[in-house]
Formats: structure tokens, sequence, C-alpha cells
């Protein structure tokens, strides 16, 4: 069990029995903490060493992702880094603080802008004391272009860090101009426009194909002399130096493989980086998915594409993990019940599946993160993407339940529930039900959310475009939300009392509509696909319900609070807007899907929105947590054999994002 403390960068021990120091850092909006391994004591020798080679080929593949943010972002970082680690003067100097907050701020979002909000971090330190900085650094540590000098290099990067109308938002994924152009993510150069990208995609794609090839998925596209020519990541090709480094450890891991199955997956994704064929991408995935028995599981790749505006290319990721036994039962249960949660869905049956094949749902535990599942990471997987593997084989869901503890542990008596709940009795369904009732969203809507459905025949999965992820979030969501109040889990021994739902109705609701608006910057929009997908329901539900009073808005002493006046109205409002967001992605509608995001999950009401910024501050609390990784170690005998992997939780936040630049760095400056 974890225990939680205040204490700031206090170095965490950990012997057997013993708990660890939880929080490691803050700054700016951002809580680092640690998470813990429960269990990994009790694998075995042959199960440690394959996580410990997984878990290092999570780590190789850093620098990709801070690439594929902005195209500076590796420059940005590492003059940072230099300056930071060879800093003569005084490091309590409001210059240095700001700049050092600055670089964490980095780390923590893979480069210049949030990870969030998109927009461009903002230096609290000059362009003075930077050059100043540059200028006192030895030559050889500063990341120059072939033949540049320094004065020309800060001409070029002093205004991508100081300068807010260059590289403004990393990603845009509405409004009515061109998102790719709007975009400083590096995904596309060259000008390549919106309609270009849209254009040459569209031209690969074979009407009605069964078997649709994610095309895009891997690749960065170029205009170079006006042709579009695409860049595939892969050994040989771009970000080979990283792919590389991947495959080693991916092949050192074959070596400790629990079975032939899974010996095979870790073969073909080798094949996959090798190739960069997008066919071998899907038999890897469809082999994935196929292995449910391994106790060891890994994520390693271009697997989501939130960060593309048009919703095709993917950010680089890995999870190592090992599944927990115990609590796989509870998710054991809902993927065994399937077809009886497809079956009385709200939707219409002509967009159910008839038959649901190859849902598999377990809980996890966290050994390792990397890419963009980290410092910030997801508590809830399911994959794979294409629509076609899902259907004819299923998919594998995953709750991350030593996350999901440390981020529970991370709120415990911090008055965030007491300053917002409206009252007393919501406040005892949350403490006595929040826990299992978010676990139990998490397992729904990975496990069956996300995997039920059907397109239409003829159906472009990527029709709906930018909109797709935020559809698709509220999609699983909605499922989730519709059968946590439903007595088939009170039938199934999932919950205990026929209340407990309320707790994660209330909290869902008071989030969508107000407390997560704390991460949004004054006169700002909602950008981030979960968060849009969560104001989305939120605002629609409570615009639907107002004829009966569904939900209300309750003022005390001046503070404003959601009540919920009609829970079982509440769940039919939740089930006839998951039967509109599957009759949208079913037919592929573009215009209905974006009218809704944009009607109800962009903009933000800027009087309510001041006010939970106010109530919010006075609790000193950050929105935004993410984590540092246990550091792995191999123990040796005299004879120099492997005799053991231990897990250290003493690394600090600053010297972990060091070691990695130092240890897990291997791409070019600008690629």
């Amino acid at each position: 069990m974890l225990m939680l403390t205040n204490c700031m960068n206090k170095t965490a021990t950990k012997e057997k029995g013993a708990a660890i120091d939880y929080t490691v850092d803050k700054f700016a909006d951002i809580e680092v903490l640690r998470y813990e391994v429960p269990d990994f004591d009790s694998l075995s020798l042959q199960q440690k060493q394959l996580l410990y080679h997984l878990s290092e080929a999570a780590l190789m593949g850093r620098d990709i992702l801070f690439d594929q943010n902005n195209r500076f972002n590796l420059a940005v970082r590492r003059a940072l880094e230099s300056i930071y680690r060879d800093y003569t003067g005084d490091r309590n100097d409001d210059q240095f603080k700001a700049l050092e907050t600055y670089l964490k701020q980095i780390w923590f979002a893979n480069g210049m802008h949030h990870h969030y909000a998109e927009d461009k971090f903002t230096p609290a330190f000059t362009k003075d004391f930077f050059v100043q900085c540059i200028n006192n650094e030895d030559l050889a540590k500063l990341p120059l272009r072939t033949g540049q000098s320094v004065e020309q290099w800060l001409q070029e990067i002093t205004p991508v860090i100081f300068d807010p109308d260059v590289m403004p938002k990393r990603t845009v994924q509405s409004g009515d101009g061109d998102i790719l152009l709007a975009s400083s993510n590096n995904y596309y150069e060259g000008g390549v426009t919106q309609k270009e990208a849209e254009t040459f995609y569209a031209k690969m794609k074979t009407p009605n194909d069964s078997t649709p090839i994610s095309y895009g998925l891997n690749s960065r596209l170029s205009k170079e002399s006006g042709k579009l020519v695409e860049k595939v990541w892969k050994i040989g090709g771009l970000y080979s130096q990283a792919i590389e480094k991947i495959v080693s450890e991916l092949q050192k891991a074959t070596q400790f493989a629990e079975n032939d199955k899974q010996k095979f997956v870790i073969e073909k994704l080798i094949d996959y980086y090798q190739t960069g064929d997008l066919k071998t991408f899907d038999t890897y995935a469809i082999l994935w998915v196929g292995d449910i028995d391994s106790q060891v599981d890994f994520i390693n790749g271009f697997t989501e594409t939130y960060g593309d505006p048009l919703g095709l290319k993917a950010s680089w990721e890995s999870v190592v993990n090992f599944k927990n036994i115990s609590a796989t039962k509870r998710a054991k249960i809902i993927s065994e019940n399937a077809q009886w949660f497809e079956d009385n869905s709200p939707i219409a049956p002509c967009f159910k599946k008839k038959e649901v094949t190859g849902v598999s749902a377990k809980v996890i535990t966290v050994v390792m993160l990397g890419g963009d599942c980290y410092p910030a990471t997801p508590i809830g997987i399911n994959l794979p993407n294409a629509n076609w593997i899902r259907e004819r084989y299923g998919s594998k869901s995953v709750t991350i339940e030593n996350i999901t503890e440390a981020y529970d542990k991370a709120s415990e008596g911090n008055g965030f529930r007491e300053e917002f709940v409206q009252s007393s009795k919501e406040l005892d369904l949350i403490k006595k039900y929040g826990v299992i009732t978010d676990n139990l969203h998490t397992d729904l809507h990975e496990c069956l959310g996300h995997a039920s459905g059907i397109l239409l025949p003829g159906v472009d999965p990527d029709i709906l475009g930018a909109y797709s992820s935020t559809l698709e979030e509220a999609r699983a969501d909605l499922f989730a939300l519709y059968y946590l109040a439903d007595n088939k889990l009170i039938e199934l021994g999932l919950l205990d009392n026929s209340e407990a739902y309320k707790a994660e109705y209330y909290k869902y609701v008071m989030n969508g509509l107000m407390t997560q608006l704390v991460r949004i910057q004054p006169g700002k929009n909602v950008e981030e696909a979960h968060m849009r997908n969560r104001q989305m329901i939120a605002k629609w539900v409570y615009e639907k319900g107002q004829p009966e009073n569904v939900i209300s808005f309750e003022k005390k002493n001046s503070k404003t609070y959601v009540k919920i006046n009609d829970y079982q109205k509440l769940r039919k409002l939740f089930g006839e807007l998951l039967k509109e967001v599957q009759r949208i992605k079913s037919e592929g509608d573009f215009d209905a899907g974006k009218q809704l995001v944009e009607d109800y999950g962009v903009k933000i009401d800027n009087t309510l929105h001041g006010e939970i910024l106010e109530r919010y501050a006075k609790l000193n609390l950050a929105p935004y947590k993410g984590f540092v990784n246990p550091v792995m170690k191999e123990i040796k005998n005299d004879k120099g054999e492997i005799i053991d992997i231990t897990l250290d939780y003493t690394e600090e936040y600053p010297a972990q994002m060091l070691r990695y630049s130092k240890d897990y760095s291997f791409l070019p400056t600008y690629n």
C-alpha cells in the first residue's frame, strides 16, 4: 500500500514491506508522483528479465515523441539541459528557477507545448538571460546545425521559445481553417495543406475494402519540390537510430518469452519495425490480440492518433506490464458477458455486433511507461484501433490499477471534493463507492465501450477526421455510464449496492460541467479530445434534461454546485446520446459529429470558469499529474550471471529526465 505524503523533493526509499514517499515534485500546474509495482517480487526470474528488456525498449524511443511533437523540441530540450547541468551562477536566482520550471514543463509534455491544453509554454525567464546562458556554453554542447554559428542558431531558436505567435499550438483539431497549417507538430512538413494530405491518403484507399490498411500511421508526410513524399518510421528510414535500439532490446526479450505465442508477437513487431509495412503491423496486431494467456504484456510502437489533426498518424508510446491476477477476475466477468451488454445496448439494432468476438479484459500492473504514456499516462487502454480487426479478432482491454490507486492516494485529504461536491450525501457516496465505480467505468469503457458497435459497409473509418478521437472517447464513456446503473452489475456481483453508480454519475457530470475547467487557462477553449468528450456529454445531458430539471446548478454562499435531481432520467439521457454518437460513427456522419463536438465540447462559460479557477487556486493543488518510473536494476553474482531484477524507487524527477536524455537519446537534433 502506498502512503501519501505532502513532502516535496524528498528521497523515496523502498524496502520490502515499507511504504514509499509519494510526491516527487510540483511545479507550474504539474504534480509528479511515484507509482508502486505490487507483486513484482513474486514473478519468476524469466518474467523479470522479459520485463527488463521490454522496459529498456520502452525507453529507447523517447526522442521520437519529442521530435513528433515539434521539429525544434530536441534542440530546445538539449540546449536547456546543457544550461541546467552547467550553470555556475546562483541557482536560486529567479531567472534560473524560471528556466528550471520551463525545462521541467518540457520534460513532462515531451516538448514545448502543454500535453493537454496544446498551447506553447510561456517562459518566465527573459530572452537576454537565455542568450547569455547559451553564450557561456561550450560550443560543442550546443545543438547547432552543421555549419551554423551560435548567433545564427539563436536567431532561429529564440522566436520558437519566446514569440507567442510562432508555433502557438501543437495540434489544432477544430475550426474552419486549415488545421494542418495551424498545427506545429511534426507529422507534416514543407507546408502540406489539409486538402493535400486528405487527397493523398484518399487515393490510397480501396473502396469497400474489408481489411483497410491504416495508411499514414507510421510516416511523416513531406512536401518536397512540390511533390508529396512519405518518410516512413522504420529501420533504414526516419527515426532509424532509435528504432534500431528498440529492436535490439526486443530481440533480447524474445529469449525470455513466456511461450511461443508471445515470442511470435515480439518477432512480428520486430519485422514491422524493420520493414515499416502496415500489413505486417496488422498481422502483429492480430497476433497481439490473440496472446491472452501470457502474464507479461506490453505495448510498443506507433499507436494512438490523438496528436494528428487528421487522426491518421500515430505517436510513439510504450507500456510494459503484467497481469494483476486477482483483480482481473472483475474484468473477466465483464468480458465474458460482452454479448449481453451489446444485445441490450440502447443503440439501433443495425449498428450492433451480431456476434461479439475476442473481447478480452484484464487488470494490469505497470512496470515501465514510455513515449506518449509518460510521464502522464492513461488509466485504461483498448487496442487495436483498426475496426476490422476488432470486429473479426476482438480487442484487448486493460485497466491500470496501480496507476488508478496512485491517483486515488494523491487525492486523499486535499480538500478538492469538499470544495466542489454539492452535499454530504454525494460526498459519502463518493467516499464509499468512488474507487470501485471509477474502476468499473474504466473496465466498461475500455473492454466493451470501444469494442461495441459496427461501421456500416463502405464507411471510411477515417471519415470523422479531427473529431474522430473525441467522438470515439464519448462513445466508450457513454457505454460505461449507461451500464454502471444497470442491475446487471449487481447480478454479476460487480457492485453490491444499487445506488453505487450515483458516485460515478455525480463525479462525471461535475467534472464535465465544472471541475475539469481548472485545467484551462482563462479565455481558452477546450482542446484535448478526452476533455472535449467529457464536456460534450455533460453539457448535452444538462441541456436536454432542462425541461424535467434532471441536472441543475445550485448556489450556496455564492458558490456554484452541480445537483443531479433525477439519476434514472440522467441514465436515459446517456443512452440517448450513446445512440446518436454510435449512429454518427456507424454512418460516418461527419457534419453531425462536428456539430455535436463544436456545440457542446469546445466553448467555455467564462463566468463559471473564473469562479472555478478562483476556488481551486485556494486549494494549492496541481490539476495535472504524472509519474516517474522505478529504476530497474540487474543483480549479478560473482560470475556475472543475472540472478535477480530489482526496482529502485529513489530516483527524483530531474535526475530521471537527465538520465533518460543521456542514456536513451539516439536521434540527431534535426530529423
